[in-house]
């Protein structure tokens, strides 16, 4: 079967080959819909890249959160990482003189964020997202994702008397994290169901901004917000002029950063703008979109830099037997825990089976729904937004922000164990997958499953046969002469 969109997680209707034979007056069969089926070899070839540079900034990543808490847990370096942390840089007068940790979260994850916009605006214009029927049930998931979440933080604080103020915490997925599990751990997911979680991701971040955007903002500077409006007009003009030079765009997207700083709504949410402006579609001539150029660019300092030291600087938390056991024992922490290890897996899993339920869909690709169970438990790892937002929703409470931090690593900890368990589990049947998936006898370069179709594979194919078949009869003919001759 061959998928209707290119990188659609749901296929098209079934060929009429494949459809069962009615006749003239029984009723017309629903016709078949197939979703997590085999990507077409351009979104194949696309996500592959993508993924592998995500894996690696994942493990960087992960890297950056384990020596954050050996260096604020050892107790000869405890008071360096403080020290680090709160020492403060910038120039006063602009009202930027801010705190290392500060720079991080609301500085270098602006750049963070302008690469998840160029990932959105691409999806929306030349990915999964374009189509709505391909677009369905990425989005349902995810906002199923974020919902049960929510919903499971806000009544575990609701029953035992917490703050509702982290509702937004366990609704993150941190996509970069979760690949860096998959690197870890070694298990082999086809590419259909890698596919899904970085759409899933993707739609996750979208929600991630619109929650920062309307729910922590707090007094709105109409003036600084109104420069930066007019800044980011600026930036849009000089793209559509083709206006070419990062001298030119660097120093505008830092006014515009400091502009929408000052005008109460997150920083971060510039780099999301900026990143939306990219155009992410080729023109005659072009072999990548001016936003793919850039992403590939800026992605490294993003992966490699910005949101690692962001780790570094946040992921920061005291950790002993006694305040892990509180993360169990009070509201708002046991909260943050639940959603992202129960809410994640059941917000995603129920809101992908409701979809394919109620549109008569099928998985594709010999894959269960024991697979799609095992994704969303992975989507449970929250990380970066997870701890962007623990931070903006207890801000001013700093012993409650430590908590929850600690809740969020706890909870993305069990998440990736539990996931681990459940792809471990079929990793054998992924392996097979896999190997049909990139099988190439005839060594042209392209998987035998995306030539199935075309004649010509099949006679090279033949002619390949032909030599092997020949091979075996000579050297039956020298055995059995041999024979003769004893």
């Amino acid at each position: 079967m061959t998928s209707g969109v290119p990188g659609s997680l749901v296929g098209e209707l079934l060929p009429s080959a494949h459809r069962p034979e009615v006749s003239v007056s029984a009723p017309r069969t629903a016709p078949v819909r197939r979703f997590l089926d085999r990507l077409s070899l351009p979104e194949r070839t696309f996500v592959t890249d993508a993924l592998r540079t995500e894996t690696v900034g994942g493990v960087v990543l992960l890297l950056a959160a384990t020596a954050a808490l050996l260096w604020s847990n050892i107790p000869a370096l405890h008071h360096s990482y403080e020290t680090v942390s709160h020492f403060h840089l910038g120039p006063t007068a602009l009202g930027l003189h801010l705190s290392v940790a500060h720079w991080a979260a609301d500085g270098l994850l602006a750049i963070f964020f302008f690469v998840a916009g160029i990932e959105l605006k691409r999806e929306l214009v030349a990915g999964d997202l374009r189509d709505p029927r391909a677009a369905a049930l990425p989005v349902i998931a995810a906002l199923c994702g974020m919902a049960v979440p929510a919903l499971v933080y806000t009544v575990t604080n609701l029953a035992g008397g917490g703050s509702t103020h982290g509702w937004a915490v366990p609704t993150a997925t941190d996509i970069a994290f979760a690949l860096a599990v998959l690197a870890v751990i070694g298990t082999s997911l086809p590419s259909a169901l890698r596919a899904f979680l970085l759409t899933l991701a993707v739609v996750d971040d979208l929600f991630a901004i619109l929650i920062i955007a309307v729910f922590f903002t707090g007094r709105i500077d109409f003036a600084a917000l109104g420069g930066a409006v007019l800044g980011l007009a600026v930036f849009w003009l000089l793209l559509r002029k083709g206006v070419r030079g990062w001298y030119v765009y660097a120093p505008l997207a830092v006014v515009i950063w400091a502009l929408m700083y000052h005008s109460g709504v997150h920083a971060t949410i510039a780099g999301v703008a900026m990143g939306l402006m990219q155009r992410c579609t080729t023109r005659e001539g072009e072999e990548c979109s001016p936003g793919e150029r850039v992403e590939h660019l800026v992605r490294p300092w993003s992966a490699g830099l910005a949101v690692p030291l962001f780790a570094l600087f946040s992921a920061g938390v005291t950790v002993s037997k006694g305040e892990l056991a509180d993360v169990f024992g009070r509201p708002e922490t046991l909260g943050v825990v639940l959603g992202l290890v129960v809410g994640k897996t059941v917000g995603i899993f129920g809101g992908t089976w409701l979809t394919a339920r109620f549109t008569r869909a099928s998985l594709g690709g010999d894959l269960a729904w024991g697979d799609v169970f095992a994704v969303a438990s992975l989507a449970g790892i929250g990380f970066t937004v997870s701890l962007l937002i623990g931070g903006l929703a207890f801000e001013g409470d700093a012993v409650l922000t430590d908590e929850v931090k600690a809740a969020v690593l706890t909870g993305s900890l069990i998440a990736a164990l539990c996931a681990t368990v459940l792809l471990k589990i079929r990793n054998a049947r992924y392996r097979n997958l896999v190997e049909a998936e990139e099988r190439d006898e005839d060594r042209d370069g392209i998987p035998d499953v995306y030539e199935e179709d075309d004649p010509a594979y099949h006679l090279r194919m033949a002619e390949i046969y032909d030599r092997k078949a020949a091979e075996h009869r000579r050297i039956a003919a020298e055995k059995a002469a041999e024979e003769a001759s004893r």
